[in-house]
């Protein structure tokens, strides 16, 4: 008779242990569940374990910030911080609330906080090698901070300060120099037409715009700026027997700046361009200048600049003389505005003269309003018309002026932080 096989098991387990100890197979493998469990089990019972671990240490979490108005009325939540004057706190019932100093009684943040009086700029000037932090307690129009070691500092008066920071943007944003490959931000948009009858149609359009601004947050003055564009349309019109009519028009440009003030600075710009529709093969422009932002405000801007630049353009087929080197400038306006529903509102204009040939001159304006849709993706509508004073003599006529309706799906790139 074969040997009855055995297994010992807790009564818990009495059930499952039914099902598979009629052989030593299903023993064995049993013990090793039982010695897989038994090595998992510290473990679980760690994870399990959480959920009062989680409690005590939310019992522990500092309390939230609070501030006080002149008037007593209070708000809990979160002190962001200070620019300009005034106080931003943020509360889950209000959102984030901007007030100015002269109407806070008191405000107090367990996180540490470092201030930067006036007359210093945190943008163009070394930071100095100590600088009042710690947590912050606002009474009687000034602030104190407490350093983590506990001791105690003199009061700074509010209307002496200019910005206060909290340590983990301040560590990020002023005392490290992001890479060149860090910290962009932008768009691509992308589309297409295709018809298929007696004549075969298709056109192709997209771009992408590249934004780098040092550093990213807007309520701190810029150090730098980069840009980076491209817009291109091509596309064919065929039918059997006659020939493909073509067309293809291509912008691309690249622009640094470099602020040594709140709103101007110096700029250095390249830009090319191909319009088969005009003759030009490719325009190239080189060139530096000043650019200063006129209006700065929440829900729109406006950059104006002029520079000085050389110019080179070649066109298709040209004869003797018609390639040209130039002395020249571009008069520009870049103006942004923040529409309702997120809507975005963009208008660039350009006025490109040439100096030793006042012919040769050249202008061009792009109108965009983007649509948010979904997340990221966003419906893209607009229009670009460039003019070209000086295009070769061609059979038929050049036209002179270059007209596009666009119409696609931007997805927009996340915002840097």
């Amino acid at each position: 008779m074969k040997p009855t096989t055995r297994c010992v098991t807790d009564s818990r387990f009495d059930a499952l242990v039914q099902g598979i100890a009629r052989s030593g197979f299903g023993c064995r493998f049993f013990a090793a569940s039982v010695v897989l469990v038994a090595a998992i089990a510290p473990f679980a019972a760690g994870q399990t374990g959480q959920a009062p671990a989680a409690a005590a240490s939310s019992a522990k979490a500092p309390a939230p910030d609070v501030i006080v108005f002149n008037n007593g009325d209070q708000l809990t939540g979160k002190f962001l911080r200070s620019v300009g004057g005034n106080a931003v706190f943020h509360s889950d019932i209000a959102g984030d609330v901007t007030v100015s100093w002269d109407k806070v009684k008191e405000i107090h943040s367990a996180a540490m906080f470092y201030v930067l009086q006036k007359g210093f700029n945190p943008g163009r000037k070394a930071l100095p090698a100590h600088l009042p932090q710690g947590s912050l307690t606002v009474e009687n129009k000034q602030i104190e901070l407490t350093p983590s070691d506990g001791a105690r500092t003199e009061p700074i008066p509010l209307a002496n300060v200019a910005y206060v920071i909290d340590q983990p943007t301040f560590d990020r944003e002023l005392r490290t120099e992001p890479g060149f490959f860090s910290g962009w931000g932008g768009n691509a948009t992308a589309g297409a037409t295709v018809v298929q009858a007696t004549q075969n149609t298709g056109t192709f359009s997209g771009g992408f715009s590249l934004l780098r601004v040092v550093p990213p947050v807007g309520w701190l003055d810029p150090r730098n700026r980069t840009a980076v564009d491209f817009s291109g349309s091509y596309g064919t019109i065929s039918e059997p027997g006659t020939p493909t009519v073509k067309t293809a028009i291509y912008h691309a440009d690249a622009e640094r700046d470099q602020y040594f003030s709140a709103r101007t600075y110096a700029l250095g710009q390249a830009a090319f361009d191909h319009n088969f529709s005009q003759s030009l093969d490719l325009q190239q422009i080189y060139g530096g200048g000043l650019g200063r932002t006129v209006i700065k405000l929440p829900q729109q801007t406006l950059d104006l600049k002029a520079t000085v630049q050389f110019e080179r353009q070649d066109f298709i087929a040209a004869t003797p003389g018609e390639n040209q080197n130039l002395i020249g400038s571009t008069i520009a306006a870049n103006y942004v505005r923040k529409l309702p529903r997120n809507m975005v509102f963009n208008q660039q204009l350009a006025y490109i003269p040439a100096w030793n040939d006042m012919h040769a001159y050249s202008a061009g304006e792009t109108d965009m309003f983007i649509i948010p849709a979904y997340k990221r993706l966003n419906l893209s509508l607009g229009t670009i018309d460039t003019y070209l004073n000086d295009p070769p003599a061609t059979t038929p006529a050049t036209k002179r002026n270059s007209f596009q309706f666009t119409m696609g799906v931007t997805y927009a790139f996340p915002a840097p932080h």
